[in-house]
């Protein structure tokens, strides 16, 4: 039986053809495994987009059952999902969470070099601030014990004041005055908090900070810098 040529070659063509449609699968099924390797899990508290900048690969962790031993109040908890990344934060590897490492990062390192060591007026990219970390919070709205953000702007005339992020997303100011020192609140008579007492007491070198049923705690090192 004889072969016609043309056949021959459409059936090379298509060989070819299926040969490349193969692979082309296996390369989208490896990158979808790979995608699917790089999700943050479900039991992690993400905050914000990004750590230290936003946009950056790591992220801010917060608090959950799985981290509650890794948080301080001096510190930053951050997350990365390659351990490369989170060697170029700075800080101390404290574990890991499904893939996820975990590190704590001091609050002086959340800024650039000489923020609060007269050594200039660095700001954290993007923002306002000095330095932004996690200090220990409780009582806004009868809120538990936990985390909140927190951003400080340092001035040498003035002296320093942190912008603390509360669970709806609202934000209390604490003032400080020039040797970092607690100053007071800043208030208002339209929310109530004019009326709330404002105090601080002192706990090694942090400062609890109160207004009301609220409770701040501040290290000097954020307050002040390194």
């Amino acid at each position: 039986m004889k072969m016609n040529p043309g056949i021959g070659l459409l059936a090379l063509a298509s060989a070819f053809a299926l040969a490349a449609c193969d692979k082309a699968g296996d390369a989208q099924d490896a990158a979808t495994t790979e995608a699917a390797s790089s999700k943050w899990p479900e039991n992690l508290v993400l905050v914000g987009d990004g750590f230290p900048n936003p946009g950056d690969a790591c992220r801010k962790i917060g608090e959950s059952a799985e981290t509650v031993d890794y948080l301080d109040d001096s510190a930053t908890l951050a997350g990365c999902l390659s351990e490369e990344d989170a060697a170029k934060l700075g800080g101390k590897v404290v574990g890991t969470v499904d893939g996820v490492t975990l590190v704590s990062v001091p609050a002086s390192a959340a800024a650039a070099p000489g923020d609060g060591d007269g050594a200039g007026d660095a700001k954290v990219a993007g923002t306002k601030y000095n330095a932004t970390a996690q200090i220990r919070c409780a009582g806004y709205k009868g809120a538990a014990a936990g985390m909140c953000d927190a951003g400080v702007v340092r001035n040498a005339d003035t002296g320093a004041y942190i912008d603390v992020t509360l669970p709806d997303k609202s934000t209390r100011t604490i003032l400080f005055n020039k040797d970092g020192s607690f100053l007071s609140f800043s208030t208002a008579e339209a929310d109530g908090t004019a009326a709330m007492k404002a105090s601080a007491s002192r706990e090694g070198d942090t400062t609890i900070a109160t207004l009301g049923k609220e409770r701040y705690e501040i290290p000097d090192v954020f307050v002040q810098g390194d």
